[in-house]
């Protein structure tokens, strides 16, 4: 006889507490492999693919496509256990505990799923209610041939993807459990072995709100008496949150200043005429950020207002805003400031064709330490950025427009853009966040500034 199990939406990490389903991939009666994607939700961060850790025959969903469910909501139930003719059958569970729920088996050797024959089916009709899931196992100190804790499948994957074995590990979450940064931390010190670099820590994510008691419906526009009432959820509903906190919690100024960016384009229309990738504004910005930073690293930081502290950061982790259809999302480079000019525009690409095409996950999306903001591509010279919490400033950067300048004592017709830098008012005064700003812009006029203190 069949045993079926009840799959529930895991905890996603990053402080996600809900997701809403875009599109199941599996139907009702479908055979699923351990670690099959079944569903594809989107959380406030970005498009997720859910694997199950049951190998067996679908036999209910729960929520249609456009429903948001808190974690631990189930998504849907598998009949495992195959018949005793049927001996190369997939297994129950992988053994990858998730939290919330186990998988009911230890691990063991993945094999190739059959098609159930009808008899399990039959039997899945006459088995009784699925019984409550196992509590999670507990930490094996990293070690062992237990389930290995894990904390969601994003952490399972993220570590298949680099070739990390989560076994090595010992978990930092509760009894044991491995979190995402237990993997990302791993992956760090394995990096900073091999370029023999100084490691720091990333910034935490910032907590989204808890999500609501109820199980919300669909997601819908209502229109009433020429009132229109959207719900603010998803992307759109983290960014209104992240921008409220923001504004209620840090003391920002802006600061601003124009500047002929004339030397600066025909700098980077030099390094396209050579041979090689093709070298983006943005990219040059960047790195112009990162040599600000590394003269006024006050500004690369955070305020931790229960320990009364700013935390400043060794390394540059650059967060630029890029604009989707799903509304705004900050990707962040990881180590800029040692990046060069063509490795940071290669980066920029991909992660502005992730963003695009939804498939940013989590970890592209928070660990910031500063953000570059490029609202000159929606035509407009000037603005007073929101600093992205928790971050301690933002570089806002306008259209490059021809405009009438006084260049050497003559008036003449020259690039010109405007600089904007919205820092917070706790880490630092004005002198500081007007001496990056000046060096930035002397950075744009004059690219061998730059150069000169490589």
């Amino acid at each position: 006889m069949a045993q079926v199990l009840e799959f529930k939406l895991p905890d996603l990490g990053e402080g996600l507490t809900e997701a809403e389903i875009v599109r199941w991939l599996v139907q009702v009666g479908d055979v699923v492999a351990i670690d099959q994607p079944v569903v594809e939700v989107e959380t406030a961060k970005a498009m997720v693919e859910v694997p199950c850790p049951y190998g067996g025959v679908v036999t209910a969903r729960y929520g249609e496509e456009g429903t948001e469910l808190p974690v631990g909501a189930p998504l849907l139930t598998v009949a495992v256990g195959a018949p005793a003719a049927d001996t190369d059958a997939e297994t129950e569970g992988s053994g990858n505990v998730l939290v919330g729920y186990g998988t009911g088996a230890p691990p063991a050797r993945r094999r190739r799923v059959r098609r159930m024959a009808a008899d399990v089916v039959t039997s899945v009709a006459d088995a009784p209610a699925p019984a409550p899931a196992p509590a999670p196992a507990a930490g094996n100190g990293g070690r062992g041939d237990g389930p290995v804790p894990v904390i969601s499948p994003l952490v399972r994957r993220l570590a298949r993807e680099n070739g990390l074995e989560l076994r090595e590990l010992t978990g930092s979450g509760r009894d044991g459990l491995i979190l995402r940064a237990d993997v990302e931390k791993a992956l760090r010190a394995a990096a900073a072995q091999e370029a023999m670099a100084q490691e720091a820590t990333l910034l935490p994510p910032a907590t989204l709100p808890t999500a609501p008691a109820a199980l919300p419906t669909a997601t819908t526009t209502a229109t009433t008496d020429g009132v229109t009432r959207t719900p603010l959820r998803g992307i759109r509903g983290a960014v209104a949150d992240k921008l409220s906190r923001s504004r209620r919690e840090i003391p920002d100024a802006t600061c601003w200043v124009d500047a002929d960016a004339t030397e600066l384009m025909r700098t980077r229309a030099a390094m396209n005429a050579a041979a090689g990738p093709k070298i983006s504004v943005l990219a040059l910005l960047a790195r112009i950020c990162t040599a600000a930073l590394a003269r006024f690293p006050e500004l690369n930081s955070s305020v931790d207002m229960e320990a009364r502290e700013v935390v400043r950061f060794d390394r540059v982790h650059l967060g630029f805003a890029a604009q989707t259809e799903r509304g705004l999302v900050v990707p962040v480079v990881r180590d800029a400031g040692a990046r060069n000019a063509e490795a940071l525009s290669a980066e920029f690409a991909r992660l502005t064709e992730a963003a695009r095409s939804g498939t940013l996950t989590p970890g592209d999306l928070t660990g910031g330490t500063f953000t570059l903001n490029n609202y000159g591509v929606f035509g407009v010279d000037g603005s007073t950025p929101i600093i992205n919490h928790p971050e301690a400033a933002m570089l806002g950067v306008g259209r490059i427009v021809p405009k009438p300048w006084v260049h050497e004592g003559e008036l003449a017709v020259r690039q010109v853009v405007q600089l904007s830098l919205t820092f917070d008012h706790r880490v630092c005064d004005g002198g500081t966040a007007g001496g990056f700003l000046r060096y930035v812009a002397d950075c744009v006029e004059q690219p061998a500034v730059l150069l000169r203190n490589l």
